[in-house]
């Protein structure tokens, strides 16, 4: 795929040729996913996350995935998915054995160099002392970028300390001071949406060196089903899908208000096509990672996205790095609101059907 100019953005010190990310999943454990990916037009690949509890590399044997419509009935794998579709699943880390999985990294890297693109190796860090020494082991096989995730939506299910979720500011500080310190490379930070102020945990990655921060994971959720009266996948599991995109968005409006236009934060967790990617960057997101649209509609989404951020751009005049933070930036106050006043008056019928603002 011929690279566009107008499509670079810059984030903490690496140009990327585009904004479009595939995130890490389970589509990207093994040398065809990734490649699949980065011949797609990815101007970054996230690796599937490792790390050295063997609890979470046999939690991924005991995966289960759900894809469900928007009336939680389950859908066929195999057909095109709707927009509103909800991946609702429980997972676990790469299966492979770290020297395999730094061999994956060795290789893929020499793929995406082809592509003027980048594989970035994902540590969920489970014992941190062992995962600084893999943070390492990273660097000197390699990797030109580490994602430290640190905001796994499994972790409260999982076995005991098997991967990471940090919630505390004070925590996210310091785990970031210490992996920026071990690494010489670019340390972009993954941190959880399951948290009251992600902005301030956004704050305190900085604090802590980060280059650059991702926002943000998926949600814990339960679906009952109506028709066996049992839980679906018979276990809590993580929830994504397009419903997730406006919480995203306010995430990165309000943390680029708490550390300044110039910190690179990267959006996750609710882009189905490229009109989302859109979205995100006017939310103030400098890359865009994609995994559940990926995973259900096969890496053709990539192409797609694409090619709408393209013709968007041309047809505006606009260059990628012209959109970011322009929404987040108009944000006016509830009280600030140029709305015309006492636009509820006739709302609703007297049979609660919508008849629409009233103009008096």
């Amino acid at each position: 795929m011929t690279d566009t100019p107008g499509l670079n953005i810059d984030i903490g010190g690496i140009r990327l040729k585009n904004p479009l990310i595939c995130g890490s999943g389970e589509h990207l454990i093994e040398t065809t996913g990734v490649e699949a990916a980065l011949k797609a037009g990815a101007a970054a690949v996230v690796m599937k996350s490792t790390n050295e509890s063997e609890a979470a590399k046999v939690q991924l044997a005991n995966a289960e995935y759900a894809l469900l419509d928007s009336d939680w009935r389950p859908l066929d794998w195999n057909e095109s998915p709707p927009r509103d579709a909800h991946l609702f699943c429980r997972s676990g880390l790469s299966p492979l054995a770290f020297d395999d999985w730094l061999a994956l990294l060795k290789e893929t890297d020499g793929v995406a160099r082809h592509h003027n693109a980048l594989v970035i190796a994902s540590l969920i860090p489970a014992d941190q002392v062992t995962g600084l020494d893999y943070a390492r082991a990273m660097v000197a096989a390699g990797a030109r970028v580490i994602e430290l995730n640190i905001g796994a939506p499994h972790a409260a299910e999982a076995a005991a300390g098997a991967i990471t979720l940090e919630r505390d500011a004070g925590r996210v500080r310091e785990m970031t001071e210490r992996f920026r310190a071990a690494v010489t490379v670019p340390l972009w930070v993954k941190l959880t949406g399951q948290s009251d102020d992600v902005a301030g945990l956004v704050a305190a990655a900085r604090e802590g060196g980060a280059d650059a921060v991702t926002i943000m994971g998926r949600f814990m959720g339960f679906v009952p089903d109506v028709e066996t009266q049992a839980p679906i996948l018979g276990t809590f599991g993580a929830f994504g899908g397009a419903w997730a995109l406006p919480l995203t968005c306010r995430w990165l409006a309000l943390a680029r208000r708490a550390v300044g236009p110039d910190f690179p934060l990267m959006a996750t967790n609710g882009a189905r096509d490229g009109l989302d990617v859109i979205r995100f960057l006017l939310a103030g997101a400098r890359g865009v990672q994609m995994t559940t649209a990926v995973m259900t509609a096969g890496f053709g989404v990539v192409d797609q996205s694409l090619q709408t951020l393209r013709d968007y751009l041309a047809t505006r005049g606009e260059n990628a790095a012209d959109l970011i933070g322009k929404a987040a930036d108009r944000l006016a106050s509830y009280s600030e609101s140029p709305a015309e006043q006492d636009q509820w008056r006739g709302l609703f019928a007297e049979d609660g059907l919508s008849k629409g603002p009233s103009n008096t």
